[in-house]
């Protein structure tokens, strides 16, 4: 099985390719970048150098996974209407993978709740609450737009250590480390595991093939959890006419 993963929903752009056996996979190609270019600069060029550099043919391409929110409202439209697009040319099916999923799984095996924290705006975070069962992923609690408070408040009664990565991470750490978690056993990953991998989303993607998790390209649509900033500004005023 290949999959061919695509992240852009939120800072980083990244794309992998994932070939998995009947008991093993690997990453064939990941490529990341995390810079001032916005994604649709950068992702469509990203998969044609990955495709060149390992001489892949897209056909032998099995399905297409996505980070599909929530996340940054232009990169989720990105990385959704590339995904489509490369679906509907190459009839193949799409793996609808949630943002903070996928984040989760860059610490697949881990003995620590998994906390993915991403940064909202307006005092909130994209999160959920995960652990692992050897490599599956088990959800404690689906992905959701909270404030930092209420998320502590439903890690209080957390017994095990919890281990917190994303980009929210630098935004929030010193008020989850000192005031929110105080008296928890908390950690937080390290800069190279903190970001969203292409190669985590078409790792987690390979079990959702397997469970039958797929969607045709018509079918696919991003989770934004939220509405975006202009509908709300709109919403404000057309409040006030």
């Amino acid at each position: 099985m290949r999959i061919l993963a695509l992240d852009s929903s939120g800072l980083v752009a990244s794309v992998a390719i994932v070939e998995a056996g009947p008991v093993e996979q690997e990453t064939i190609a990941e490529y990341t970048v995390n810079y001032k270019k916005t994604h649709s600069q950068t992702l469509l060029p990203m998969l044609d150098e990955v495709a060149k550099m390992i001489e892949l043919d897209m056909e032998s391409i099995d399905a297409i996974a996505v980070a599909a929110g929530p996340g940054s409202f232009t990169g989720l439209r990105i990385g959704s209407a590339t995904a489509k697009g490369l679906g509907l040319a190459l009839k193949k099916p799409l793996i609808h993978i949630p943002t903070l999923e996928g984040l989760a799984y860059n610490l697949c095996g881990t003995d620590k709740i998994v906390c993915p924290i991403m940064d909202a705006r307006r005092g909130q975070v994209y999160t959920g609450i995960y652990e692992f069962d050897g490599d599956e992923l088990v959800i404690l609690e689906d992905q959701m737009a909270i404030s930092v408070e209420e998320l502590g408040e439903k890690l209080q009664n957390v017994e095990k250590e919890i281990i917190f990565l994303g980009d929210g991470v630098p935004v929030f750490r010193d008020v989850l480390e000192n005031r929110i978690m105080s008296g928890k056993k908390v950690s937080f990953v390290p800069a190279n595991m903190n970001r969203q991998r292409a190669a985590s989303v078409g790792a987690l993607a390979v079990a959702y093939y397997r469970a039958g998790k797929i969607e045709t390209a018509a079918e696919h649509q991003p989770d934004y959890l939220r509405v975006s900033q202009a509908e709300r500004e709109r919403k404000e005023r057309l409040g006030h006419d």
